[in-house]
């Protein structure tokens, strides 16, 4: 191949226009004009037909995505964002140089800095826990102040994203909660905008399968499809096992934590019509974080884990839906919030979502139960058991780490001898202070049945895991809770010292054989 640049012009010195060697390509959409600020790309996203999902399950319907993850900030939560901060503003509740507070999973919190980023206010995000660094790091660069908080917090509970967010407001003078979950305009976001959108996007809607979180999507998008098309349209909401929004009560069969972002939650909201939903579908993690890559492996959609819970909810019932419909899927986030969650293999091996070969397997140990090593008793500690009581306990215990649980037997967290040290001395807590606040959330669980071979891949990554055994209790006529029971802690050294013996004994073993025929074969050589 030649190494030369193109000699060819459009006109060559003689002023003869010389034929276009190239082949060229037209736009296939006119250019949208520059915009005055990034607040202005927010909406008008893509409407992508799903063909290679539909040939794959062999649908007799058609799929479109709606690709909500297309807006400025990453998510659908950036229409209701920009919504929410405008029409205060229209009403004098806020202006520039206040502070917006705003309990959030994370996407409505970025719709809400981008705004302030833009606007000239301050902004503060309560968020639990369990939302990934990505969200967090986004909202930081962005401006915003991030207070975390504990992911199995009850809504109503003193140490909630909600309540905290409540508590903030109080003590900041010129603070204001725009609270996407009473706010009319989170579903009027969509209602105007959304559904509009799809409306002009398509001819018709027979099904819209959409997740709800604080319901404004679904609300406001189903409602607007109602009024234009009346029963000819089925609204579908999606809920992930373990929360409480679908109906009837019934689905809810399961009260558990869930690791999906964005979706499901343990109390209603105020902006979700659930009288507009035609039907429910339960979905969990497994199935979602599945679904999500493959719209991102099948039909390269960039999306969130809650995309596939649509996705996964869709397929669910997808035997009920006629031939030759039109199903619109809302997809509300994309990827780059969850690079290091169930986009990565490891986190999702990790979680159990996953199962890769290793050159473990062909070992004789590999299939044993985590239960087969020879582990001490657990040793738990109350949360309201002081930090100085705490350091005690563990050094008296001869215990690295200790479960945290509260009264009633639930984890609160983990907390470990060097973690603890560290807290005190940087004064982040006190000797008296409850050790709770000093708990670890993030660590490891494994079950009774996790075999070593897979227990030998988590500690890859962690010191230590936390064997869980799982307890499901009615608390009345068809809730059924399930209760976490600690049933011992395994390290990296228990499994260590177990694989030692093992080839200690195997070993011993062969050389036992081996003694058995040695001097005879001498002989015989000799001989």
């Amino acid at each position: 191949m030649s190494s030369k640049t193109c000699q060819w012009e459009k006109v060559a010195l003689q002023g003869i226009e010389l034929e276009d060697p190239h082949p060229h390509t037209l736009l296939k959409e006119p250019v949208v004009p520059a915009k005055d600020n990034i607040l202005d790309c927010i909406g008008n996203t893509p409407l992508v037909r799903l063909r290679r999902i539909e040939e794959a399950e062999n649908l007799s319907f058609e799929v479109y995505a709606k690709c909500e993850f297309m807006n400025a900030g990453g998510s659908v939560k950036d229409r209701i964002g920009i919504r929410m901060v405008e029409d205060a503003e229209k009403k004098g509740w806020i202006k520039p140089g206040y502070t917006l507070i705003e309990p959030t999973s994370g996407n409505t919190g970025i719709g809400i800095a981008l705004a302030a980023a833009v606007k000239g206010y301050n902004c503060i995000i309560t968020m639990p826990e369990k939302m990934s660094e990505e969200k967090v790091n986004i909202l930081k660069a962005l401006g915003a102040e991030i207070v975390r908080t504990p992911t199995e917090a009850a809504y109503n509970s003193p140490e909630s994203h909600i309540q905290v967010a409540q508590r903030l407001n109080k003590e900041i003078p010129n603070s204001f909660i725009l609270d996407q979950y009473s706010n009319p305009s989170n579903p009027l976001a969509h209602y105007d905008g959304t559904a509009e959108e799809i409306l002009q996007q398509l001819d018709r809607v027979d099904v819209l399968v959409a997740g709800a979180g604080t319901g404004g999507t679904i609300t406001g998008i189903g409602r607007k499809l109602k009024e234009r098309f009346k029963k000819n349209v089925q609204i579908v909401g999606v809920d992930p096992i373990g929360s409480i929004l679908a109906q009837p009560d019934s689905l809810n069969t399961e009260i558990r934590s869930y690791k999906i972002e964005g979706i499901g939650y343990d109390f209603i909201p105020r902006v979700l019509d659930r009288s507009i939903v035609d039907k429910w579908v339960k979905t969990d993690d497994h199935e979602s974080f599945q679904a999500a890559r493959r719209l991102i492996r099948e039909e390269g959609l960039l999306v969130g884990g809650s995309s596939g819970s649509c996705l996964a909810g869709l397929l669910k019932i997808a035997k009920d839906i006629p031939s030759n419909k039109k199903v619109v899927l809302i997809l509300p986030d994309s990827s780059r919030n969850y690079m290091s969650k169930f986009i990565s293999d490891d986190w999702m091996e990790q979680n159990g979502f996953l199962e890769r070969p290793s050159p473990l397997d062909h070992e004789t140990w590999a299939y044993l139960p985590v239960t087969a090593l020879p582990l001490q008793e657990p040793v738990t500690i109350l949360g309201n058991v002081t930090c100085e009581e705490a350091v005690s306990i563990l050094s008296s215990t001869s215990f690295d780490q200790l479960p945290v649980l509260d009264e009633k037997g639930n984890i609160l967290g983990m907390v470990t001898q060097g973690n603890l040290i560290s807290q005190l001395m940087s004064r982040r807590v006190r000797n008296q202070d409850p050790v709770w606040k000093a708990a670890y959330k993030q660590f490891r669980e494994v079950r009774p049945s996790t075999t070593l071979a897979q227990l030998s891949r988590i500690f890859r990554y962690d010191h230590y895991a936390l064997i869980v055994s799982t307890q499901k209790c009615y608390e009345s006529a068809g809730t059924l809770t399930e209760k976490k029971i600690v049933s011992g802690i395994v390290t990296q050294i228990d499994l260590l010292e177990f694989l030692v013996h093992q080839h200690n004994s195997h070993h011993d073993t062969e050389q036992n054989e081996s003694d058995k025929f040695p001097k005879e074969e001498k002989r015989n050589h000799h001989d």
